[in-house]
This record gives C-alpha cells, sequence and structure tokens, in this order.
C-alpha cells in the first residue's frame, strides 16, 4: 500500500470531540470500568421483538468479518518497535523534564534543545538524536496500578471491560492484519516478544498470532538443531506428517490441534536455518555497542531480526524496575534510579536509532516507547521516592514520524496537561496510541471483527467509529 491509504468504506469520522465533551462520553459511556456481569441484557421474548420486521436482515452483515469507517492512514511504517518500560517511570525526572528547586539533581544538566527541556545529564546519546524524537507530553493514564495497566497499554483498552479477557495484544492485530502480506519464505514469527514474559497474547484470536517469546542471547535461539543431525530429523518428520496429518491439518477434533500443526510448522522452519543464526545471534562487541545489558541486548536482536526481513512485523520488548517509591535519586551500584536505568535506555536505544538510520530502516521502523502511568511530581515521598500518578509521557521516533518537538506541555509541576497539542483538545489516552501504531501501519483502526467469542464484535479501538479516540497525526505534521 502506498502512503494515505484509504479504506473504501461508507462513512467518513468526521467527529471531533474536545475535552468537556469527551468527559461527557465517558461519564455515558463508563466503557472503562465496565465489567463482563455488567453487560445489557434482555429476554428471549425482547431479542424476537427486537428482530420483528428487520426479521434476520442483520445478520447477514456479520458475515464479513472485519468492518470499518472510511479512514486514511498513515501507512508510513512497515514494522513498530514497541517498549513498555514497566512499573512506570517518572515523567517529570525523564521525558518531561520539571526542575523542581531543592528536589531535581542538578546532574540533570537540564538543556534547552529548540524549546523542550532536556535531561542531558541522564540521556546524554538521545539528546543528540532529538531531530528524530517526538515527545507526547499530554498523555495520561485510566489508572494508577501496575497489572490493570501494563495489560491495559498493550490491549488498548480496559481489561476489566466486556471483552478485557480475550482481548488480543497490539501485536497480535498487526499480526492477523498483515498476514497477507507474508511471503513463503519469512519464517519469523509476525509478533515477537523479547525480555518480555508477561506480554499479553492474542486472546481470542486463533494461537498462530500469539508472540513469539524469548530472553536475547549470544547463543541464539536454543533448540534449532537435533542430536540425530539434519537427514534424520527430516526424516523423522516426514515420518510424523504421514501417521497423523489427517488429525491436524484440517483437523476433525478442531482448532486446537490445527494449532498445534502450525506450531510444528512454525518450529520446523526455524531449525537448521542460517537466517535464524544471523538474526539471533549476537557478537560481545556488538552486546557492549548496545550497553552490554539485557535491554540493549532485545534492541540489538530486534535491529537484526528486521534486517533479516523474514515475516516480523511487531516486537515488544519490556524493561522493568521503574517502580522507584524509594531512593529514586541514589547512585549506589546495584539499585535502580533515573541514573542507572536511565543509562540502560540511553545506551541501547540511541545505538538503536543509529543502526536503524544506518541501514535505511529507520524511516520504515515506528519506536513507540511509555510506561503503564507516571509517578508523583513536586517534593519526594518519605522514603526519597515517587509514587503511581495518571499524568505521562509517549516517546514517538521513526516511522516517518517529525522530530524535534514535543506535542502538548503540562503544568509547573508536570501534575496535568497544560496544552493538549493535538487535534484531540483533550488528554492523549492509550487507546490514541493504539490508533497511531494501527495507522502508521496503514491499518485501519475503527475496525470491528465479528468473529469474537461473545458476537459483541470486536473493535480494534474501542469507540473509534464514534471518533472518540483517534491517531495523533500532529506526529507526522
Amino acid at each position: 500500500m502506498v502512503p494515505g491509504t484509504t479504506f473504501p468504506q461508507a462513512t467518513e469520522i468526521n467527529a471531533m470531540f474536545n475535552e468537556s465533551t469527551f468527559r461527557r462520553f465517558v461519564k455515558k459511556n463508563p466503557h472503562h470500568h465496565m465489567p463482563f456481569y455488567a453487560r445489557p441484557s434482555g429476554s428471549r421474548r425482547d431479542f424476537f421483538r427486537t428482530l420483528g420486521a428487520a426479521g434476520l436482515a442483520s445478520i447477514p452483515l456479520q458475515a464479513q468479518v472485519v468492518k470499518g469507517q472510511s479512514v486514511q492512514t498513515q501507512n508510513t511504517a512497515k514494522n513498530v518497535i514497541f517498549i513498555l518500560l514497566a512499573g512506570a517511570p517518572s515523567h517529570v525526572d525523564t521525558f518531561d523534564l520539571k526542575m523542581t528547586n531543592g528536589i531535581t539533581p542538578g546532574t540533570f544538566n537540564s538543556t534547552d534543545l529548540k524549546g523542550v527541556a532536556w535531561n542531558t545529564g541522564v540521556f546524554p546519546k538521545l539528546a543528540g538524536q532529538f531531530d528524530d524524537i517526538a515527545l507526547v507530553r499530554s498523555a495520561r493514564a485510566w489508572a494508577a496500578q501496575h497489572t490493570l495497566s501494563q495489560t491495559w497499554v498493550q490491549i488498548g483498552r480496559s481489561p476489566a471491560a466486556v471483552l478485557g479477557d480475550v482481548a488480543p495484544n497490539m501485536g497480535a492485530i498487526v499480526s492477523i492484519e498483515k498476514k497477507g502480506e507474508r511471503t513463503a519464505g519469512q519464517i519469523f514469527p509476525t509478533f515477537l516478544a523479547l525480555n518480555s514474559d508477561g506480554a499479553i497474547g492474542a486472546g481470542y484470536l486463533p494461537a498462530t498470532y500469539e508472540p513469539f517469546k524469548f530472553a536475547p542471547n549470544a547463543a541464539g535461539l536454543p533448540n534449532t538443531t537435533n542430536p540425530d543431525g539434519a537427514v534424520r530429523l527430516e526424516a523423522k518428520y516426514s515420518l510424523l506428517q504421514g501417521l497423523d496429518n489427517p488429525l491436524r491439518v484440517n483437523s476433525p477434533y478442531g482448532d486446537p490441534m490445527t494449532d498445534f500443526n502450525a506450531f510444528y510448522q512454525a518450529a520446523r522452519g526455524l531449525m537448521y536455518n542460517p537466517a535464524v543464526d544471523k538474526a539471533f545471534k549476537y557478537s560481545t562487541a556488538d552486546a557492549a555497542r548496545y550497553g552490554t545489558t539485557t535491554f540493549g541486548n532485545a534492541l540489538l536482536t530486534a535491529k537484526q531480526v528486521l534486517e533479516a526481513n523474514m515475516g516480523t512485523r511487531y516486537i515488544q520488548v519490556s524493561l522493568g524496575g521503574w517502580d522507584m517509591h524509594n531512593n529514586i535519586y541514589t547512585t549506589q551500584a546495584g539499585q535502580n534510579s533515573i541514573f542507572s536505568l536511565g543509562k540502560v535506555v540511553d545506551d541501547a536505544l540511541s545505538t538503536l536509532i543509529a543502526d536503524l538510520k544506518s541501514n535505511g530502516q529507520f524511516n520504515e521502523t515506528l519506536i513507540v516507547m511509555m510506561g503503564e502511568f507516571g509517578r508523583t511530581v513536586g517534593q519526594l515521598s518519605a522514603t526519597a521516592g515517587r509514587d503511581h500518578y495518571l499524568q505521562q509521557f509517549v516517546f514517538f521516533a521513526g516511522g516517518g514520524v517529525k522530530g524535534g518537538r514535543a506535542i502538548g506541555t503540562t503544568d509547573a509541576a508536570g501534575a496535568r496537561t497544560a496544552e493538549f497539542g493535538w487535534s484531540g483538545e483533550r488528554d492523549v489516552r492509550v487507546e490514541d496510541v493504539e490508533a497511531t501504531i494501527y495507522s502508521a501501519l496503514g491499518i485501519n483502526w475503527t475496525n470491528i471483527r465479528y468473529d469474537d467469542p461473545f458476537g459483541r464484535g470486536f473493535e480494534y479501538v474501542p469507540y473509534a467509529n464514534e471518533g472518540l479516540y483517534k491517531p495523533i497525526n500532529e506526529l507526522w505534521s
């Protein structure tokens, strides 16, 4: 597809919600708090009365599995690297820097970069790449609870909502949407989760779209050879196909056996394949360039996997340790702090950006980095830390994003949004980030799938058809 892809459906989204309208909508439609048991219900008599004159006319509409509004996507990115800073980093100490007298360390060395305050003391390498970075500072989380919000930022909706328990990770949606673009030789998983054991999976979608979870190491992927050798393995694998293909291919036992067959085929494709070793193994020297950390190794692997062009389109990378209730500014070795984890991010992410620019993949790879929420502002707590807080940042780079700026501003303390900075005229929510990711990849964010287990219709982005959530198009303008 080409930039500016238009999906030829019937209706244009033209609703423009400002902050007050948005709050009224949320109050009227409490979608972020509604549990499954609170769903609308009716009797059998009500069902047939409603069906009435319409008869079964509405039912064939759901035979079309995916429907959406007519929207124009950015369609500037081919790949996504989504970085989850688990534990929630302090926004006022990182990418929405606020220098509080007597509190903020002077070693942060606040520097004005094109009117944007930057923590040069912690992120000196990224400061040199500011022209490629766009910060959204008008972002706000829905909840300040780790498990809930970490899931929320991966599925783009409340986990407590009606379809929350079966909602797929954004990476799974990308995987199913991009399935038709895979070529026969592309044997890597479409959705890769690095250092992300807690990554949300494919939800109600087939297991084919689950994330491939892996903790990178220099030795590469394990179990890609067999003790009996390649020739003997092929003979055994062929025997297996002859014996039980009828039970696994178009299986009479349903999806579970079909899923097992897909796993067999995917695993077999990764064995004795030189492309796998090249993408998943790395040298000590390369690891050092990325900081010789588990996070650096993950970004190095992400770079190599995308460089291989073997079908991976969405990579989630997690870096935990940001839950800094205590000693947030400590410089003591072995303890997590803004200084220690900030250096990990600065070393690895700056090298990733440089490498993607060097190999020509930066403009086609959207990098999104965020936590599940932010942290309290102003004075530190009694334990010299910062507690949970809703205001947060979102970091964007690559994928055609125009860098060297911040979208939105917060007040002097960083407590609330002062200027929204985008057409939504309200705080940016994670649902908007989700819509932005889909739009960048040329995916219609208003799509609704009618194959969900409850038959309700699964919206890629909740309420997007009403115009409530939408992409942050200002990132490209």
